[in-house]
């Protein structure tokens, strides 16, 4: 289900109130939006982020690979656009965001860097990055549960913080706590 949700059990959790919460709280806490700001969730599942992103008075983009994903973001944020496409081929010109967020999906990216370079090209400059993912020492357990553990990716603070150097991104820093990584980054000048 967390690799291509559809159906009513991927309805009921990815729209459910508290799935996710504290990544989301991360990610609005790290990113700061405000009016004027323009942000894109990759992998925005069921739009939780969304909404609580447009609350703050940016203007909010959200894609994912699921139609059903996308159709639920859409009712729970009804003020978002929201699309079906790729992270890996974003349908939008450059520099377009200034701000872009990841919850809980960077572990399914095969090509992390392609994902974060195509990042880089739809941010304005000077836009903040935020992506909340799954430190290694979660697999394996109830977070990161077999068989989902051996088709994600895990990364050590420092291999995170590397991809998003490798991407182009600036001031990549990460913050791990409880067995949850927040990489933040700013696209340079």
């Amino acid at each position: 289900m967390a690799r291509k949700p559809a159906g009513a059990r991927a309805r009921s959790t990815y729209g459910a109130e508290g799935v996710h919460v504290w990544a989301r709280e991360a990610i609005l806490a790290a990113l700061e939006l405000g009016p004027g700001d323009r942000l894109l969730e990759l992998g925005c599942g069921g739009g939780l982020l969304l909404r609580d992103a447009a609350a703050s008075g940016a203007a909010v983009t959200g894609i994912d690979h699921s139609e059903e994903m996308v159709a639920l973001a859409a009712g729970i944020a009804p003020g978002a656009e929201v699309l079906v496409a790729s992270a890996e081929r974003l349908p939008f010109g450059d520099g377009a965001f200034t701000a872009i967020a990841m919850s809980v999906v960077f572990f399914f990216f095969d090509d992390p860097v392609a994902v974060l370079r195509e990042s880089l090209r739809v941010a304005a400059p000077a836009a903040r990055l935020a992506v909340y993912t799954t430190a290694p020492e979660l697999r394996g357990t109830p977070a990161a549960p077999e068989p989902l553990a051996s088709r994600g990716h895990f990364h050590s603070d420092e291999e995170l913080a590397s991809l998003a150097r490798a991407a182009g991104w600036g001031r990549a820093a990460v913050r791990s706590r409880d067995g949850g990584q927040l990489l933040t980054a700013v696209a340079k000048l």
